[in-house]
Order: C-alpha cells, then sequence, then structure tokens
C-alpha cells in the first residue's frame, strides 16, 4: 500500500461527523443534515476503495463502482448547495424580511431545502450520463473514480455548477454579515422570535459556509483546470458514448508524477471539508454539553446508574438551539 494514511484518515473523518449528527436531527436542521450525510458517504467510499484497491487495479466490485461513481458526482454539488440553502437562511434571518418564524415557514425551508441538497445532486448524478464517455476508471490506491467526457457540456455541469453555488454562498454570506453589522449592538434581541440561534452560533455558521466554500471554490477551480488538460470537443451522442462498457485501469507506475500529485490534491478535498466543519461543530461549547448530556442518558438507561439530576442544557431530550 503506497497510501496507508487514506484508510485511517477517512474513517477517522466519517467517525468524528457523527458527533454532532443527533442534536442537528433533533433539530430538523436539513442543510447541516445533507452535509453530514454527503461528507459520511464520501468517506466511506474513499476509504473502502483505498482499501480495496490498494496496490492493484483490478476489477473487482463493479456494481460498487457504478453506484459510488454516481454518489462522487452528486456529492461535489451537494455540499455548496447545503451551504448555499444555509447562508440564504442566514440572510433572511437577519434581513427585516422574516417576520417570527412558524411551524408552517420552518416546513417550507425544509422542502426548499431537500430539493437543494437532495434533489439537486440527484439531477446532476443523473443527467451526468450525458457527458459519461465511459463506465468508470480504477486508479490504483485510490479506486473507482467517474468517468466523464471533458468538453464544454462537462465542464458546465461538472464544475462550473459547483462553483456558481460557491459563489452564491459567499455573496449570501456577505449579505448575512453586513446585517450582523449594522445590528450588532442589538443583534441577539433582532434575532428572538425568529429563531433559537444566538449571535455566536449565527457567527458559526456564516464562518464554516465561508471557510468550507474558500476551499471547495479553490479544489474546484483546480480539479477544472486539471480536467481541461485532457478536453476534447463534444462531436455527437454516438462519439462519446461509444464503447461505454469500458473500464479503464490506471497503475501508478506508468503515470506520470505530477498526475499522480494532481490525483492526491483532489483526494484530500473530501477530508480537509470533513475536518473544516468537524472544527466549527464537534468541540464546541453546545458540542461538549451535548456529549455530557448523551454519557448522563448512557449511565442512567443503559448502565443504570444512579446519576444526578440534569440542569436544563444537560437534558438529552431538550432541542438543540442550531437554527
Amino acid at each position: 500500500m503506497h497510501h496507508p494514511e487514506f484508510p485511517v484518515v477517512t474513517i477517522l473523518s466519517a467517525v468524528f461527523l457523527l458527533f454532532p449528527l443527533p442534536w442537528h436531527w433533533s433539530a430538523g436542521n436539513v442543510s447541516m443534515l445533507s452535509m453530514i450525510f454527503w461528507l459520511f458517504l464520501s468517506n466511506i467510499i474513499y476509504a473502502v476503495d483505498s482499501i480495496v484497491w490498494a496496490g492493484n487495479v483490478n476489477e473487482v466490485a463493479v456494481l460498487w463502482c457504478d453506484i459510488t461513481t454516481k454518489i462522487i458526482i452528486g456529492s461535489n454539488v451537494a455540499l455548496p448547495a447545503a451551504c448555499l440553502s444555509i447562508c440564504i437562511h442566514l440572510e433572511q434571518l437577519a434581513s427585516v424580511r422574516q417576520a417570527t418564524q412558524t411551524q408552517a415557514s420552518k416546513r417550507r425551508r425544509q422542502y426548499f431545502e431537500l430539493g437543494l441538497c437532495f434533489g439537486l445532486p440527484a439531477f446532476v448524478m443523473a443527467l451526468h450520463y450525458t457527458v459519461q464517455g465511459h463506465r468508470f476508471d480504477i486508479i490504483e490506491d485510490f479506486g473507482c473514480r467517474p468517468a466523464t467526457y471533458i468538453s464544454w457540456p462537462s465542464i458546465l455541469l461538472i464544475w462550473i455548477l459547483p462553483i456558481i453555488l460557491a459563489v452564491l454562498t459567499l455573496g449570501f454570506a456577505a449579505c448575512a454579515f453586513m446585517h450582523f453589522m449594522r445590528r450588532r449592538a442589538n443583534f441577539a434581541h433582532h434575532l428572538e422570535g425568529r429563531s433559537s440561534l444566538t449571535t455566536t452560533r449565527y457567527m458559526r455558521l456564516i464562518l464554516m459556509s465561508i471557510f468550507e466554500m474558500a476551499w471547495g471554490l479553490a479544489i474546484t477551480c483546480f480539479a477544472l483546470w486539471f480536467a481541461t488538460l485532457s478536453y476534447r470537443p463534444w462531436t455527437n451522442w454516438a462519439d462519446v458514448h461509444s464503447d461505454w462498457n469500458r473500464i479503464d485501469l490506471y497503475s501508478i507506475v506508468f503515470m506520470p508524477s505530477f498526475l499522480l500529485r494532481d490525483y492526491i490534491i483532489v483526494w484530500w478535498a473530501v477530508p480537509i471539508s470533513t475536518w473544516i466543519f468537524v472544527l466549527f461543530f464537534a468541540f464546541g461549547h453546545d458540542a461538549m454539553e451535548g456529549y455530557r448530556a448523551v454519557g448522563l442518558w448512557f449511565q442512567k438507561h443503559v448502565l443504570r446508574r444512579n446519576v444526578g439530576k440534569a440542569g436544563p442544557t444537560n437534558s438529552f431530550s431538550s432541542k438543540p438551539s442550531v437554527r
């Protein structure tokens, strides 16, 4: 195995993503749950691939590759879409346009976020077939990766769309921050009745989105440049999809050093995106309170120990104040 760190990094990343899951689930926070979902899936896929294809390019687990290569395509759109939906909500909260939040408005927002965070990626996954030159690639140590016929339609679908979503996210984040600066003296009072967010949590969401999208924008632009090295003109459907069942195999022994370096850079995009998310939401004060609450619940209901009565913030059933 040339990269023994690959499965270790991705498995640990997937485990850490589960820490903030309970309170986001209880809050019905669709955007945050979708980020956990897509990042978790991507890390698991990368971990399995790095183990199965460590030091080889054997044509095994073909059905696995058919499924996971589509998920990889979807996750490239899902992460910026989730950050965009977060920043749209934050901008609306901080502006004067949104009145007190009701159950009906929350439900409408959840439907919108479901469409943006899951419907749009699913649509892109299905549309990817139009620019899929062959079944997939298998790269030694990296595993199976999507096969894309690099031309102007694929550039628009696979790379330009995430870039547009990232730019929109940064724009809404900037607007949300400007609203905050205008009302910073009484911002906490402004949020009352509109959300369970505090000023600290509001800023944490903005900063997480900015860091995620700045990193995502950089790596997507790099991947776009990398892809254009294999650019070919779009001819016709039959030509693009000729020999579609082909599986291309790439051994790193015959791979140029610059190409291997670029594959490694793109590979690290998922773990680093995961760490950004984890650093903002898995080790804060709210997270620590949540861990203590889970510990108390486990001791009381599983170990059957007589523990002291938890305060209001240490109740496992209390509603997390993420939004």
